[in-house]
């Protein structure tokens, strides 16, 4: 082992890094740590398909599968088409020679260059890295300082009409059907269209014995009658309208489904329009904001653009993700996440943002119903109980069937809009036929595969956390859905393998298992929930949301099936608001505590991978360091004035070499950190002005998707003193 990789992804992550990683890396030489960085940013992405830079996203899914891997992943950007757009866009203005995405390819070229698009969009980081399943949980330095200093959940107003709206039929839950194969096997999908023609929409499927194999579909015609009567519900109760999906891991299926609602909800104005827009180009599956930028290259656009506006003013009221810029929650795909934004919703006593600002009662659209009715269950039990209380509440820990890309639901080449009524089958190599549905043209097809052995680790992991925290464990597994119940038996199976004496190991269905955990919390008890891939998402933002008011500050740990070690280091929904301000600002609120608490389990790992035990106490010190820093409440602030995340940076910097100083297990260490220590101390407060004196001010960073080096670092590195200090070290 040769050294810990650190990456570089996006957005305020990225910012974060070019502060941070000097310091690390300036700590960690003097135990003889090394780190290197990879590139694994949208742009970089992008960069390679064309062979304009290193295809570091491949070479880490190859380093991920040996003994030998230790990666640091920071959030990076599952891109949906507007941004893969706007950073196409973004990287020809830099100079480089990558084609514009082409929307509707027709040419071999064009077919050519939108594959190697789709290889960028979506969450194409997560399955190539995570070669083994998710312990995620609130460490507990973070559980004790929420504790004593609890955040805000709102109370729900008397009689509040806030409620989730799903399908509940003719959705990916009630179409899905599930088989575990019984031998490797080389499946094909095809369309048999009513008209006689047989489409191959997918060859060459290659399947592994033990393995299970789903397959469902969105009826188009039923989400378009459930859109309709949705709207009508909030228009009557006059709620906000809001849709909550997850455009950018479901990169297929969740984009289509935005677009019908936007189709939904402006259904007048698509009706007389609707054929001039999509010559143009402009696609509700790219959302309102798209379309309304491009409406000024149309001849008539001045009066498209009043329909849109004739529309929203007799519409139901829709939630507003940024009133001020007037931006709705239908303008961008990829701006409302629903793991992120229903927590949130929570939070805020069940109200979101209108357009003047206000606050209010919401109808939250949920289309499909698999999950929808965790959410459902939060909001009856926060409407009946009132809020949790962060200062008594537990804690609900999540470990997650990811490995492999199990579960990796619409968002791949096994994911279709299908263009003719017909059948679509999944068939074995042999002819017989696995799955099959009947479709109707514009119905959302989907198909998923979920590998023995990472259930096998699953469950392993699943029953160690169980012992190791000695707290009930929970499969949030529902019987009557044809996936799940192909998971329990293998549940079933495996969970006799393990000693499981004097442990709770259960199995409910999700919204159950949300009542208990729930039941639970507010008794100050701990849960584990242990989830499918999707669940392990939405789970991971829902209870530390309400729990820490923020995701970010999760540990997470990906224990690699080969041997390595995976860090992954929060949450980024919130990233790209932070970009904005420091760019106008020049003020960077992102927390960095996800790459702290990171950064310890990495380094133990090293120190056990290279027998380097000056790495565990490095990672002991930087444990100690970070209660301190949260104790001294060195998070970043809210306004201008305050410590930003690059003096926490310096903060944790300083904690942390004073613990190394004064610890006993490495005295060469101690020796080395002790004179570091004295000058930071010294310099306190010098440090702390000169990174304060330039918030207020824009700052240029050369680019969104693709910044400058050099022009960030000057930007994230602003404390002369504190460079010459790490510089001298």
């Amino acid at each position: 082992m040769s050294s810990i990789i650190y990456t570089h992804t996006d957005e305020a992550p990225l910012l974060a890094t070019y502060s941070f990683l000097p310091i690390v890396e300036a700590f960690a030489a003097k135990a003889g740590v090394a780190f290197e960085t990879r590139d694994i940013s949208v742009a970089a992405r992008i960069l390679a398909q064309f062979g304009l830079a290193d295809d570091a996203l491949t070479e880490l899914g190859e380093l991920a599968k040996t003994p030998e891997a230790n990666i640091i992943k920071l959030p990076n950007i599952s891109a949906s088409i507007p941004q893969l757009k706007a950073a196409v866009k973004e990287l020809q203005a830099q100079g480089f020679a990558v084609p514009d995405y082409p929307e509707n390819p027709t040419t071999d070229e064009e077919k050519e260059i939108r594959a190697k698009y789709d290889k960028v969009k979506g969450s194409a980081v997560n399955p190539v890295l995570r070669e083994g399943n998710s312990d995620r949980r609130a460490p507990a330095s973070v559980k004790n300082y929420a504790k004593t200093h609890p955040h805000t959940n709102k109370p729900f107003a008397e009689g509040s009409k806030t409620n989730v709206a799903t399908m509940g039929a003719h959705d990916f839950a009630s179409n899905e059907k599930s088989v575990t194969l019984a031998g490797d096997d080389v499946l094909s999908i095809v369309l048999e269209t009513e008209a006689g023609e047989t489409v191959v929409l997918k060859e060459g499927l290659k399947v592994l014995a033990g393995e299970i194999v789903d397959a469902t579909k969105m009826s188009a015609s039923h989400l378009r009658a459930f859109l309709q009567n949705a709207l009508a519900e909030a228009k009557a109760q006059d709620v906000l309208f809001s849709v909550h999906l997850k455009a950018t891991m479901m990169k297929v299926s969740d984009p289509i489904i935005f677009g019908h609602v936007v189709k939904a909800y402006f259904a007048d104005v698509f009706a007389q329009y609707g054929d001039q827009l999509a010559a143009a180009g402009l696609s509700a599956n790219d959302g309102l904001g798209a379309i309304l930028a491009g409406l000024d290259a149309l001849e008539n656009g001045a009066e498209i653009k009043a329909a849109f506006d004739a529309a929203l003013a007799a519409g139901p009221r829709l939630s507003y993700t940024n009133s001020d810029k007037g931006i709705t929650n239908l303008h961008v795909p990829s701006d409302v996440i629903v793991d992120a934004s229903m927590p949130a919703l929570v939070r805020n006593g069940g109200r979101l943002w209108g357009a003047d600002g206000g606050e209010d009662d919401t109808l939250a659209v949920i289309p499909d119903s698999s999950y929808a009715g965790v959410y459902q269950a939060v909001l009856d039990d926060v409407k009946k109980n009132g809020p949790l209380d962060p200062a008594t509440i537990g804690t609900v820990p999540n470990v997650g069937l990811m490995a492999q890309a199990a579960e990796e639901y619409g968002s791949h080449d096994k994911t279709f809009e299908i263009a003719a009524a017909g059948t679509v089958r999944v068939v074995a190599s042999n002819g017989d036929v696995l799955i099959e549905h009947d479709v109707e043209a514009g119905d959302i097809w989907r198909a998923c595969q979920t590998k023995d052995i990472p259930v096998q680790d699953w469950v392993k992991l699943a029953v160690s956390r169980a012992r190791a925290s000695q707290t009930p464990a929970i499969f949030w597994l529902n019987e009557s859905r044809a996936h799940d119940a192909e998971l329990i038996k293998k549940v079933n199976a495996y969970l006799p393998e393990h000693d499981t004496e004097g442990l709770t190991i259960e199995i409910l269905a999700p919204t159950l298992a949300t009542a208990y955990s729930l039941e639970r919390m507010r008794k100050g008890e701990d849960t584990i929930s242990v989830t499918g891939n999707v669940l392990r998402d939405y789970n991971t933002d829902l209870f530390p949301i309400l729990e820490l008011g923020t995701s970010a500050k999760m540990l997470s740990v990906v224990p690699l099936i080969a041997g390595g070690g995976l860090f992954e280091t929060g949450a980024g929904g919130s990233a790209p608001k932070h970009v904005q301000q420091l760019v106008e600002e020049n003020y960077l609120r992102w927390d960095s505590l996800g790459e702290f608490f990171a950064l310890v389990p990495s380094l133990e790992k090293y120190a056990e991978q290279a027998g380097a035990p000056a790495a565990q106490v490095l990672a002991d010190a930087l444990d100690r360091a970070t209660g301190t820093f949260l104790n001294e409440d060195r998070s970043p602030g809210r306004k201008l004035g305050t410590t930003d995340n690059r003096g926490s940076h310096f903060y944790l910097a300083l904690y942390w070499a004073e613990e190394l100083a004064n610890q006993s297990a490495d005295a060469d260490l101690a020796a080395a950190f002790k004179p570091l220590a004295e000058t930071l101390r010294a310099n306190e407060d010098k440090i702390a002005a000169e990174l304060i004196a330039v918030q207020g001010s824009p700052a240029d960073i050369g680019g969104y998707y693709y910044p400058d080096a050099e022009k960030t670092s000057a930007v994230m590195r602003p404390s002369t003193t504190l460079n010459e200090v790490l510089a001298g070290f």
